[in-house]
């Protein structure tokens, strides 16, 4: 999963990227400081997979993991190729989803690139930017399509006829989300890769003790049907410096902060996706955690741990982690009876661990 970090000049995006990250990513109180896209690789802590792994005696615990790309500051004419506006929308186009950083605290050493603190006109800024960038590229998309589409050729119809829509929203100032895939051409949105289409979770840049999303960011996000949490990218880069984790956690209390940052991020960035985590575990071996789209099925998880496993598919062997771990192992879990096989269109929850027979 590739999240792309945006936001305004000096909004505080490569500070999070280093909190979240500890990437070690350039930061300075001027646009610009971010030209190529900082890229970080970091695990998914999930306390159920440790308890897991103590419980059936694994060898190892190896986290889930999500790829944050620190990308350079938005400006006004971005679309247009102002402050490099070109290359950095393009490094958006290849994420899949997008973590925007809003500036909502008061510093006065930190400037703002349009001289005020005002979170709603951030959002509108950017997002008229991203607008306007997928407006100018499904419009020349469009004119192509459209002669294609004179052959008569079923997809190419459907695809032009969901353009033609699609031009219509963006032109109205609404998203390239709010217009569904066609069913004739399913590939049409990806073909598109539009900016607009991405999930977005608005990540509130707050002050140091404050942990609430600012009312405008949340107003805002709930009307795009979006996530948000508050983070102070300042306090969370300073904390992440701690090696002594107790130290961390125990300073992290004292400033009145639930959880960590990291933590909050990525629970909304699932949340934004959709998505669920499935554990394998086995003793001397190790103990994963791997992503999946909420709904999917127990051949569909096969094919995250490998493709040869999903191939060979015969049936699965399920049980939630809380009942392998409340029954000691395995052994017990069947023992109870908690520990069941499923077929390949079993529909996996949230927390279960999975051993799959080929």
């Amino acid at each position: 999963m590739k999240v792309g970090i945006v936001g305004l000049p000096n909004a505080g995006k490569s500070t999070l990227f280093n909190a979240l990250t500890k990437g070690g990513a350039e930061t300075g109180d001027y646009p610009f400081t971010t030209i190529d896209p900082n890229i970080a690789v970091v695990p998914v802590p999930d306390e159920r997979l440790e308890r897991v792994a103590e419980t059936v005696g694994s060898s190892e615990v190896v986290f889930d993991t999500i790829q944050f790309h620190d990308i350079a500051g938005l400006v006004r004419g971005a679309s247009e190729g102002e402050g490099l506006g070109n290359q950095f929308l393009a490094a958006i186009r290849e994420t899949d989803a997008i973590c925007h950083v809003v500036r909502a605290h008061e510093s006065s050493g930190v400037p703002h690139p349009e001289g005020r603190v005002d979170p709603a006109d951030d959002i509108e800024l950017i997002e008229l930017e991203l607008l306007a960038a997928d407006l100018e590229q499904a419009r020349r998309r469009l004119e192509r399509v459209t002669k294609q589409a004179r052959s008569g050729d079923k997809a190419l119809v459907a695809e032009r006829d969901w353009l033609e829509a699609v031009v219509a929203a963006l032109e109205e100032g609404r998203p390239v989300r709010d217009v569904p895939a066609p069913d004739d051409a399913p590939d049409a949105p990806r073909l598109l890769q539009a900016l607009t289409s991405k999930p977005v979770l608005y990540v509130a840049n707050v002050d140091e003790g404050s942990d609430e999303v600012p009312a405008a960011v949340a107003e805002h996000a709930a009307k795009r049907g979006a996530q948000a949490v508050a983070v102070s990218a300042r306090v969370e880069a300073e904390l992440a410096e701690i090696d002594d984790p107790e130290e961390a956690r125990e300073l992290r209390e004292e400033l009145g902060i639930t959880e960590a940052g990291l933590v909050r991020v990525i629970r909304a960035a699932f949340r934004l996706l959709d998505l669920i985590s499935f554990f394998t575990a086995g003793e001397g071996k190790e103990a994963m955690s791997r992503n999946l789209k909420r709904g999917s099925t127990a051949w569909e998880a096969a094919g995250k741990i490998h493709t040869d496993i999903q191939r060979g598919f015969v049936r699965a062997e399920v049980v939630a982690w809380d009942e392998l771990v409340d029954a000691g192992g395995y052994a017990g879990a069947r023992e109870r009876g908690t520990l069941r096989l499923e077929g390949r269109d079993y529909v996996v929850q949230d927390g279960d661990v999975i051993t799959i027979k080929v």
